[in-house]
Parts: structure tokens; sequence; C-alpha cells
């Protein structure tokens, strides 16, 4: 089992129009609102892909009600704390004429200091019999600074691998408990190394110096790049470069399934470059498909087919 803890959930919403005109009105030809969060959207795509995962955090409110019973209805599984307040939205506009995303993103609701033991209580129920333990997204407003790292170390007690995918200062807090898989975006790894990353080279530089932070030997870094495709060092030290030239109009949520994908594929044993080219496939599938955290199984092993995989020297 894969548990997926959504560090800042949310209701994201998407709308599309025609052409994204600033200070009109719009009139969307299109509106999809769905349960959102990273961690949400890992287990909602390791879910679709056939494996056991659950998702878990802190919801509140009418909007963490909604949140909550949508995953149910999807047959998603999970299983919440619960704090004051109401849980967040993010907007994304879709504008056809361009092409182009832009988004909106609340700011998490602040958590209670019980609610977050509440949370912290959960995950160290469901760890007995997991694979690995998901840590993606921020850190919610009033959670510890060390909020990650307990989780980290909790799980480490029980003998399960943990995935982080955060940035900032939890990412910087959380990096040197060392966890078995990092997987951040270029932008994130940048800010973490405080270096600009726009290459494949810098990728590669940058991968190697997360991956010695990480814990070397053992552990595994992965960098997302859009386009230009994944750098990932698996746990034998081996640097490969990945891409596909499939491209999707809705690549939110995109990092996300990468993340799912390659926790369900490790989780029942491939190789690492199966492991990737699944994860490239999940990746490009969530992005055909309008809201994140949502693709075809049978689309996904179809890309998956197409990854380019090669490694890296150095």
């Amino acid at each position: 089992m894969i548990v997926c803890v959504a560090g800042n959930p949310s209701i994201d919403k998407l709308f599309e129009v025609d052409r994204l005109d600033h200070g009109d009105i719009h009139r969307p030809q299109r509106f999809v609102a769905l349960p959102g969060g990273k961690g949400v959207h890992v287990a909602q795509v390791a879910t679709a892909l056939g494996s056991n995962a659950i998702a878990t955090g802190i919801l509140a409110g009418h909007a963490g009600r909604w949140l909550d019973a949508e995953l149910a209805a999807e047959g998603v599984s999970a299983r919440f704390a619960w704090s004051d307040g109401e849980t967040r939205s993010s907007l994304s506009v879709a504008d056809h004429e361009t092409g182009r995303l832009t988004e909106f993103y609340e700011s998490g609701t602040p958590v209670s200091p019980e609610a977050w033991r509440e949370l912290e209580e959960i995950v160290s129920g469901l760890l007995d019999g997991a694979s690995w333990l998901a840590l993606a997204g921020s850190l919610p407003p009033g959670a510890p600074d060390d909020g990650y790292r307990r989780l980290i170390s909790a799980a480490r007690c029980a003998g399960v691998a943990t995935a982080l995918d955060t940035r900032g200062d939890a990412l910087a807090r959380s990096i040197d408990a060392h966890p078995e898989l990092v997987k951040i975006n270029a932008h994130e790894a940048g800010q973490l190394l405080d270096r600009a990353i726009s290459s494949l080279d810098e990728a590669h530089d940058a991968a190697r110096a997360i991956h010695r932070r990480a814990g070397d030997r053992g552990h595994a870094v992965v960098i997302t790049m859009g386009e230009q495709g994944v750098v990932a060092i698996d746990p034998a030290g081996i640097t490969r470069h990945a891409r596909t030239e499939a491209r999707g109009r809705y690549p939110v949520g995109s990092g996300d399934a990468l993340l799912a994908g390659l926790l369900v594929a490790l989780g029942r044993g491939d190789a690492w470059p199966d492991a990737i080219a699944i994860a490239l496939g999940a990746a490009a599938a969530n992005a055909e498909s309008p809201g994140a955290g949502h693709l075809d199984q049978a689309r996904a092993r179809e890309l998956a087919a197409q990854a380019q995989i090669s490694e890296l020297s150095g």
C-alpha cells in the first residue's frame, strides 16, 4: 500500500475559455471541480494504475467534506484529520488560443496542533503493511516546521520507505532526514541549491548534489524539467535522462502522476528504467485529461512504451 500524505489539500477548479483577456468577463466553455493537493493526486493516480493507495492529510469545513465525499465516489481510499476553517481552493484557467494555463492558488488553511497530532497518529496507524509513504505538497500554516521530518522518522521506524515532494523550507528541513526518494521540479531544486537550473547538464549536477545530501547510495533523486523530461539518479547511483514526445493540454498534476507511477512500479519490484518509463507514461496521460489526478490506465501504458531513456555519464 502507498500512504499518500497531502500536505495542503484543495478543491481544484479548471475553467476552459477561448481566450483569456485581462479585465473582461469570461464565460467558460467547461468547468471541472475535483479533489486536489499533490498527495491527493498521487493517491488518485496510484489507484487508477491499479495499486492499493490511501490519501490522508488535514481537511476543514464544507469544502473538506466535499473533497472527502468526492474521493469516496471515485473509489479512492482516504482517512483524514480535521481542523477548523475551510479547505482551500485552486483555480486553473485554460486559454485555448494560446494553449497556456493561468493558475491561482489559495494559501492553506491554518491547522491546529491537535489536528497535526491526529494526522501523525493516522499515518502511524497506516504504516503497518505499507510499501511507501509519499509526502507531497507544502506544509500547511500551523504545522510543525519539522512536520515532514517527524513523519519520515516514523516511517523509518516502521521499515517503510519515504518519497518526498515538497518545496522551500519544508524541503530544506526534510531532505536531511534522508528520505529514500526525493522528487522535485527544476525550480524547487534551484531554490534548494540557490542556483539556476535550466539545462540538462545543470539538472544533472543538481541531482548529484541533492543525491549526496539525501543520503547518496541507497537513495534516489528525480528532477522534473517539463518538456525536457526528467533526470533521475537511482539507488545504485546510476543517472538517467528520460523524456517523451507526448504533449497534453492539461499539465497540472503531471508531476504528481509521475511520482505515483514511479511508486506503483517500484512497489511491485520493477527495475528503475521500467519504473521511470511507467512514471513518464502516467505523467503524459494525466496531461491529456482535464483535471489533475485523472488518467486512463491503458493510455498510460501506451505512452510509457514511448519513453526515451538513456544513461548519463559522470
